[in-house]
């Protein structure tokens, strides 16, 4: 039976570990009454189609584009309602991004299922036209909601949001992203313009919780998990935001063992979690809903991606 602190520990990352285990018990059976959501996500793919080779001395045998299938469609048979995400640098890592330029890395990814990602700062390596020119070998939207693309041949593209109606529940999708400037050449940004996450996350709680009824909203975020000098990231975020359920993050590499609930301004827990990068591991949260009493509960499980169901 594989343990997640030992996976944690092995790669060198517990002392990092943030977490309360405020509800995070796995449920062992859900009122029949509360509507249920699985929520699978992964962040910073970097190109990883491959699993690592199995003498790499930190991730030996870990990740794969086809382990990540297997993992979901198994989880897809088994649960009714599940929605799959991505927070952003898909590209960038292998010799598969230097040939394909991001099309195998798209191709595989619609094949997968996914059904929405956000745009992380190595999209723009090959700069918009870089983006632009493969978002033909997508199925699903990349979702940002916070850079102005106008005047780029990624305005109107690039949706600010994405409502996923799933049984009798309504979930409400966002994207945000890092500030470029430092991580992007200003040749490969060309006249995209950088907006406050926490202006534009109140905007899209209005747009998505208060006019289109959603019971869950998710930000997919590549802003980076923490800061310490308070710059933009997951957890500021949630602390200066409302109405935001669940921040599903990249940029950091950040590998938590459970996600970590933070205070917003309204005093309501908003769930973060990220699973560290190149498909080494899959989240998993499932969410039980009740919507007459207003509450939410939540599990989480990070899964190993190895060979064993591939």
């Amino acid at each position: 039976m594989w343990n997640r602190r030992d996976f944690l520990k092995k790669l060198g990352l517990t002392g990092a570990l943030v977490s309360t285990g405020f509800f995070w018990n796995k449920l062992l059976a859900a009122p029949q009454k509360q509507m249920h959501i699985t929520i699978l996500h992964t962040n910073d793919m970097h190109s990883r189609i491959e699993p690592f080779p199995d003498n790499d001395p930190k991730y030996g045998g870990l990740g794969g584009f086809a382990r990540i299938n297997a993992l979901v469609k198994k989880i897809r048979r088994e649960e009714e309602n599940v929605l799959l995400f991505d927070s952003g640098d898909v590209f960038q890592g292998t010799p598969y991004f230097n040939f394909f330029e991001g099309e195998a890395e798209f191709k595989l990814m619609s094949k997968i299922g996914y059904d929405a990602g956000s745009i992380g700062n190595h999209e723009f390596d090959n700069g918009i036209e870089g983006i632009s020119s493969k978002l033909k070998f997508l199925n699903f939207p990349l979702l940002n909601a916070n850079y102005d693309f106008s005047g780029t041949k990624l305005e109107g593209k690039i949706p600010r949001y994405k409502i996923f109606d799933k049984g009798d529940l309504r979930i409400g999708v966002f994207g945000v992203g890092v500030d470029l400037d430092g991580y992007v050449e200003a040749h490969n940004r060309e006249s995209i313009q950088y907006i406050d996450p926490v202006d534009v996350a109140e905007r899209m709680v209005r747009i998505l919780k208060k006019e289109n009824n959603c019971d869950l909203v998710v930000c997919l975020s590549h802003l980076g998990h923490s800061s310490r000098t308070g710059n933009d990231c997951d957890v500021e975020l949630a602390k200066k935001t409302r109405g935001v359920d669940l921040i599903l993050g990249g940029h950091s590499h950040t590998l938590l063992e459970k996600p970590v609930q933070i205070l917003n301004l309204d005093n309501k827990e908003v769930i973060i979690n990220q699973v560290g990068w190149a498909g080494i591991a899959l989240g998993r949260l499932d969410f039980y809903i009740d919507k007459k009493k207003n509450t939410k509960l939540a599990s989480s499980d990070l899964i190993r991606v190895d060979g064993q169901l591939a």
